[in-house]
């Protein structure tokens, strides 16, 4: 039976693998080199497969014991980028917050109290030892949606859909992907000439507070990374006509565009249509 994946998307970051230590090198370059690694057409299905064994565990395991040896990995002619997975950090991270807007009853339920706090404790112990730095995750998930701020690092042409098939049985393995990748370097400049923009005509807002997050994120990368948005599972809320249709990146970029030279019409309608396409695909998470 396929693994049904979450309705999600993913932004992440790939290093070149000579941005890691040398130890790590040699590390990262025998994995690509592996026959038993997951590949990229099944990796987020073999990803999701393990949070779901932990989970389903009595007791469940809210974080694996430890960090993930996998990563995704692209290749730019002869140069092998990475992108770790680091499983047992995201868990963490995703875990605190969860635990911090729970209420501690609920959250019992859930997870046994002395799991939790155990978990809480490991925790603790890994951020005494690892600092500010190893808290630094490759990549960044958001569930229903995508977040405004997401599309800004990229080009309309650096668009990249493919339909395959959808259906009830949501697997990576049908081929449907909608992707966009870029270098640090153009993610690097759009996001601050956004900023520039937004700092310019609307403020300290919402929107410019998200931009500024994303750009900051980048910073802490090579800059020689590449940089992706991944529509993950969301692919699989969309028909064949919306995925075509879906032109968020362009329509984002024609907003900030539209901003600054004064169309304020212009940049009200695409920031709309933006916002009214996630909003509907996010209204989905409560539907029966």
């Amino acid at each position: 039976m396929p693994l049904v994946l979450p309705y999600a998307a993913y932004l992440r970051v790939y290093e070149p693998v000579t941005a890691f230590p040398p130890e790590e090198q040699k590390v990262w370059a025998d994995y690509a080199e592996s026959k038993t690694r997951p590949k990229r057409a099944n990796a987020l299905e073999a990803e999701h497969g393990e949070s779901v064994l932990r989970l389903l565990a009595r007791p469940p395991h809210p974080a694996p014991g430890q960090e993930s040896r996998n990563a995704y990995l692209r290749r730019v002619e002869d140069r092998l980028y990475v992108c770790p997975w680091q499983t047992q950090l995201r868990s963490w991270l995703a875990f605190s917050r969860l635990r911090g807007s729970t209420p501690v009853k609920l959250m019992n339920h859930f997870v046994p109290k002395a799991i939790a706090e155990q978990t809480a404790d490991d925790f603790d112990r890994f951020k005494r030892n690892a600092g500010s730095a190893g808290l630094r995750t490759c990549i960044r998930t958001t569930a229903w949606h995508i977040p405004l701020a997401w599309f800004v690092p990229f080009d309309g042409k650096e668009r990249w859909l493919v339909l395959g098939t959808r259906g009830t049985d949501v697997t990576t393995t049908t081929g449907r992907n909608l992707i966009y990748v870029t270098s640090m370097a153009q993610a690097r400049r759009r996001t601050a000439r956004a900023l520039q923009v937004l700092r310019k005509h609307v403020g300290e807002v919402g929107t410019s507070l998200e931009v500024e997050d994303v750009a900051r994120w980048l910073e802490e990368f090579h800059p020689h990374s590449l940089v992706e948005l991944d529509y993950g599972g969301l692919v699989h809320l969309m028909d064949d006509e919306a995925l075509k249709a879906d032109h968020s990146v362009a329509e984002i970029a024609a907003a900030l565009n539209g901003l600054d030279s004064g169309q304020e019409e212009l940049a009200f309608a695409m920031h709309q249509r933006v916002t009214l396409r996630w909003k509907s695909t996010q209204l989905l998470e409560s539907a029966n």
